[in-house]
């Protein structure tokens, strides 16, 4: 386990017991989200973590600041982030420092979101697989603690916004038995995170699930 990890694990510590004591603070960490090159729209779904932060701070009482921090793949500012999410529809390109600045990160105690928004599948995967060669993306089942945190999910990952008619399928990065990168795949959990109304077909109950399987992420990924 890294020092990051004990260090967020002591923040989290502190952060209740002062909670429970009556006092208020201004927030302690922040949300990334994941700026990277070769093209691909890394910016998308412009409200979908400012809806998702005020969601994990009332639900389940992060003290997350309001907005998301862009943060470079291959920058050191990368490990001031516990939670980092990743969206796009198009291509992905890691160079050689940005694949072991990231290694390093997941094997330290960071957690990696990616949210394919349709089209992102073919590019991440290789990407991926240069930053952890020995490891394969693996379906988790609906037992998992990722979905039975905060919120139960019984069935797994909920369907949130349709692409081709097909289920929707939580993969992820075990390393050492620890869940790194979840990888939320037609699915669009920031789709269900971006403002009510934004997408006409998905309705109030898709987006209410869409938020608390985020929280169950973040959740995850602050005591894992």
């Amino acid at each position: 386990m890294g020092v990051f990890r004990y260090t967020l694990r002591f923040l989290l510590f502190t952060f209740t017991f002062l909670l429970f004591a009556g006092f208020t603070f201004p927030p302690t960490y922040k949300i990334g989200k994941l700026k990277y090159a070769g093209g691909g729209d890394w910016y998308a779904n412009r409200t979908a973590l400012p809806n998702l932060i005020a969601f994990c701070n009332k639900s389940i009482s992060t003290n997350f600041a309001p907005d998301e921090s862009i943060v470079e793949v291959g920058s050191a500012e990368l490990f001031n982030y516990p939670f980092v999410y990743m969206t796009g529809h198009g291509n992905v390109a890691f160079n050689a420092q940005e694949i072991a600045n990231l290694r390093k990160y997941l094997i330290g105690g960071g957690f990696l979101h990616i949210d394919d928004n349709y089209g992102l599948d073919k590019f991440i995967r290789p990407q991926m697989k240069k930053v952890f060669p020995e490891l394969d993306f693996v379906e988790l089942p609906a037992n998992h603690k990722i979905y039975n945190q905060k919120f139960r999910f019984a069935n797994g990952l909920p369907k949130i916004h349709e692409h081709d008619n097909k289920r929707p399928q939580g993969f992820a990065l075990l390393y050492k038995g620890r869940v790194v990168c979840f990888y939320s795949y037609e699915c669009d959990l920031g789709n269900g995170w971006e403002d009510f109304g934004t997408y006409p077909s998905d309705t109030q109950e898709s987006r209410n699930n869409a938020l608390k399987m985020g929280a169950n992420l973040i959740q995850y990924a602050l005591t894992n």
